[in-house]
């Protein structure tokens, strides 16, 4: 995988600290190039290490070492991947979070215009009705906006919709669909437990999983171009009643405007197809972390109605809300997090999943860091885990962004969130070393409606 490929976002011009630093636009692009070159060295040799947890230790201790802030704004986004993969979403979150900032292009507040709170798990449901395609969006290092699409799959596939699209699923893995799950050579992102499960539940539930990234060199328009013709041939070309559901990240799926100097994946979509998405946006209405900044609207709608789950707005002839209504169709907002052991509990999907606890002296033999992975006891070893987490009470760091999983106050507990079933445990050191090996059974009624 090209780093370079998924970064682009990255190489921007932060115009607050660039003013308190007297740097102009261009010295800080250097030095943002600087650190990325910089990034992509550590990330290579973090990969030569054994094991996941070596990895991200690599990386992590890399990023402590490094206080040049170009570096941690670069790397502080590979980190947050690697948190993600880990389990550790409340550190992916706090090490990399982009600032949602009122703009001219804002709709009015949906508190102040007539509109009605739905849930987003229904009405999203009621929106695709009739649609040839529905793109949602995700920002990558919070699985939290993975959580509605994972949950939303049943509806859709019940609803008539057969293709299920997702970014950087690896075309080249030609098993994927007779195998029935993603593994580490199924995809980048897929790596994280909820973005494999995502894949895993379409699968189950009988969509065509297509791979359509770019695969060209370049990135701007040369990529979204190509990942748009991408999607159009490996769907509609050979199946012109096909429907498709499309997981992107960020603006890829915004259906006007300007793009990385040219035109998003969707607009690209949308003129080779003659197909017009529902397109739902994901990620700018969600609690950001401390020193980074929530929307205006967020907090009021928050206080306001105190949303146990993801809302959107409808007004009285339902057609839905959006926060930039010329670039997307719905705006979902998620709840703050609510954190139980160092979890949060939207790993539920909405209840599809309960908590199973682990104990460090059982499944870490008292042995720290230490890697505690769960998988369908159906699927091999190389599988993408159900849900994965890292115990390691041992180190009390005091910066979220320093953390692993350390279970609270520094109790070798925490909680897999795993659906009823059978599953194989494996826990390992920092040398990948297996540590306990068991199988579980989770109790609870069949999640059938749901997959897998």
């Amino acid at each position: 995988m090209r780093f370079a490929v998924f970064f682009s976002a990255a190489i921007t011009f932060s115009a607050a600290f660039a003013a308190e630093e007297q740097l102009s636009p261009y010295q800080w692009q250097q030095q943002q190039k600087v650190a990325f070159d910089k990034s992509e060295k550590v990330y290579a040799e973090a990969l030569k290490r054994n094991g996941l947890l070596a990895q991200f230790k690599a990386m992590r201790d890399a990023y402590r070492g490094d206080p040049n802030h170009a570096f941690r704004v670069v790397f502080g986004q590979y980190m947050s991947w690697y948190q993600s993969f880990v389990g550790d979403y409340q550190g992916a979150h706090d090490a990399y979070s982009i600032r949602q900032l009122p703009s001219a292009d804002d709709a009015p507040s949906p508190l102040k215009a007539g509109y009605t709170a739905k849930p987003a798990l229904e009405e999203i449901a009621e929106l695709a009705k009739g649609r040839k395609a529905v793109f949602f969006n995700e920002a990558h290092n919070v699985p939290l906006t993975r959580t509605l699409t994972v949950q939303l799959l049943s509806k859709l596939r019940a609803d008539g919709y057969n293709y299920f699209a997702a970014e950087t699923v690896y075309s080249t893995d030609t098993d994927l669909q007779t195998r029935g799950y993603p593994t580490p050579k199924s995809g980048f992102y897929t790596m994280e437990p909820i973005s494999g499960e995502m894949v895993r539940t379409a699968l189950k539930l009988g969509f065509k999983v297509v791979g359509y990234e770019s695969e060209k060199e370049g990135n701007g328009d040369v990529r979204e171009y190509d990942q748009a013709k991408n999607l159009y041939e490996r769907v509609f070309k050979n199946d012109p009643n096909a429907r498709v559901v499309v997981n992107a990240g960020y603006a890829h799926i915004q259906e006007n405007g300007r793009y990385l100097g040219g035109l998003s994946m969707e607009q690209h979509f949308h003129k080779l197809s003659n197909i017009d998405p529902l397109t739902v946006e994901q990620t700018m209405l969600i609690e950001h972390p401390p020193g980074t900044e929530n929307h205006p609207y967020y907090r009021p709608i928050i206080d306001s109605l105190k949303p146990a789950g993801p809302i959107v707005f409808v007004d009285k002839d339902n057609k839905p809300w959006s926060l930039k209504p010329k670039a997307y169709d719905v705006s979902v907002i998620f709840p703050p997090d609510v954190i139980q052991s160092d979890r949060p509990t939207w790993l539920d999907l909405g209840g599809l999943r309960k908590p199973y606890s682990v104990s460090g002296s059982q499944y870490c033999q008292d042995q720290y860091p230490c890697l505690i992975e769960a998988r369908y006891a159906n699927e091999s070893d190389d599988a993408i885990p159900a849900d994965r987490l890292v115990l390691n009470p041992v180190e009390k760091a005091e910066r979220l962004e320093d953390r692993l999983i350390m279970g609270s106050h520094g109790v070798t507990q925490a909680s897999l969130y795993l659906r009823p079933g059978a599953y194989h445990i494996l826990s390992t050191n920092e040398s990948n070393r297996t540590l306990y090996r068991a199988d579980i059974t989770v109790e609870g009624p069949s999640t059938a409606g749901g997959a897998p």
